[in-house]
């Protein structure tokens, strides 16, 4: 007879929840094969979006999920590069499906999911996927708008930072040769010492111009 002060009770009844959505989500009675299907997508992700994402991801599932999301990992091996063709593949072996009916099968848990993680969670965790895993991930039933404006706005912030960064390197290069143009000759006389404070001064404003110093030394 069912124990009513099962400690674990609560924990499957919300796993038997999520897995039941999935299940609709596939547009089946089969929760054998929504469990299949749940995991492989679980493990395909987990296997591509590294440790940081992972821990995020998985504080929201149910603890009996989150045991069977880390069921077989090697954290040193993560995030795998595979391409397409090994994404597909590894999907389908573990979900028991054919390769071509990986699409719809993903984008139908990718959908269940979204509406079971808070606001923008796959947002960010979809952001560090290449764009042909993330179409596989939610090319159906999913609000692509919302996913697909979280992954361009997370590109763009890379594009931006890299730019950022190429702007503060010229600037340094710009401030070292301005130095190097006062140095090269010795100061021998007070033309050459206020050569090299010209120098100087040009090199700080370059600096300053990009916010690589402070204006709070200056004297």
């Amino acid at each position: 007879m069912p124990h009513t002060d099962d400690p674990f009770a609560a924990t499957v009844h919300t796993a038997h929840e999520w897995l039941r959505a999935v299940a609709a989500g596939l547009d089946t009675d089969d929760l054998a094969f929504a469990y299949r299907a749940l995991r492989a997508w679980m493990h395909v992700v987990r296997d591509r979006i590294g440790m940081a994402n992972s821990a995020h991801l998985t504080a929201q599932l149910p603890e009996l999920l989150r045991g069977v999301y880390y069921e077989g990992w090697v954290p040193s091996h993560v995030p795998v590069h595979h391409g397409h063709a090994e994404f597909i593949e590894q999907f389908a072996r573990a979900a028991g499906i054919g390769r071509h009916e990986v699409p719809q099968v993903a984008g139908a848990i990718t959908a269940v999911l979204s509406d079971r993680f808070s606001p923008g969670q796959l947002n960010r965790v979809f952001a560090v996927l290449p764009a042909h895993l993330y179409d596989i991930l939610c090319r159906a039933g999913v609000d692509a708008s919302a996913l697909s404006s979280g992954h361009r706005t997370r590109q763009r912030a890379v594009a931006d930072q890299s730019m950022l960064l190429r702007d503060r390197v010229r600037a340094l290069g710009d401030a070292v040769a301005a130095l190097a143009r006062g140095l090269e000759q010795l100061p021998i006389d007070t033309g050459d010492t206020n050569r090299m404070a010209s120098a100087a001064q040009e090199a700080h404003r370059i600096l300053l111009a990009e916010g690589l110093v402070s204006t709070a030394r200056q004297h």
